[in-house]
């Protein structure tokens, strides 16, 4: 089974003791589609970090607070949070190497934004503000359910994205309030909101380098969703054999 390493965040427990954690539901997600996860801490010194990278066979980056505006020339916004340096340096360097080296990467929420902004891409650092028409993207917990279909996404025909979601249209939820603005120059667009905001990305000529905005990880009773998450982990399953 393929072993693929998740990004993390910090945060505190009940009691408020310091924590490093995921949602539960990108390691279900990942474990019905055969795959073996790994959390990766953000604190692990460079070598550290090397000698993981190596004996993973994927990466996937997970949702989480907000890149560090200074990573893409932002606007600054009262509305940035979660800034977590020592994220941003072990995803932007695990990114870096996965694309060089050729190794699956599925990036999901923040993890698109990582992987538009790692490789030379913008955000708007608040998409209300920022955004000229654009519709409601912000269906935060606990308001809304995680699962709550706010809009649909056209997906490019003959994009590798459309391929593997064997679906050119699909609805799905909603839970960010930046997004990509400048693409960066190696990125393919898509897929789109109905306001035009970008809402799927791939790398052109990578083995299996896909990113998408919304959360399927909440939405695994989809069949689109499961089969993003079969496809990510029979693409690290390659790198086994």
């Amino acid at each position: 089974m393929p072993i693929i390493g998740l990004t993390t965040d910090h945060g505190t427990n009940p009691s408020g003791t310091p924590n490093v954690s995921i949602p539960q539901a990108y390691v279900t997600a990942l474990i019905a589609a055969g795959a073996t996860p790994i959390l990766v801490p953000s604190e692990l010194l460079a070598a550290s970090r090397r000698s993981l990278f190596a004996h993973l066979d994927g990466i996937l980056f997970t949702g989480g607070g907000d890149i560090a505006c200074e990573r893409f020339s932002g606007l600054p916004h009262p509305r940035v949070n979660g800034v977590d340096e020592s994220r941003d340096d072990l995803e932007f360097a695990f990114l870096d190497w996965a694309v060089s080296e050729g190794k699956p990467f599925l990036g999901i929420c923040r993890g698109f934004q990582v992987v538009n902004a790692a490789l030379g891409g913008t955000l708007f650092t608040h998409i209300p503000d920022q955004v000229p028409g654009a519709i409601k993207h912000d269906y935060f917990v606990p308001d809304w359910p995680r699962d709550y279909l706010a809009h649909t996404v056209s997906v490019d025909r003959g994009s590798h994205l459309a391929e593997v979601l064997g679906a050119t249209e699909i609805r799905v939820n909603s839970r960010h309030h930046q997004g990509a603005d400048k693409i960066a120059p190696s990125l393919k667009v898509v897929a789109h909101a109905p306001d035009g905001l970008v809402e799927g990305l791939e790398l052109p000529g990578h083995p299996f380098g896909l990113a998408v905005q919304w959360h399927p990880e909440g939405l695994t009773d989809r069949p689109e969703a499961q089969r993003l998450f079969k496809a990510f982990v029979d693409a690290c399953e390659v790198r086994t054999k």
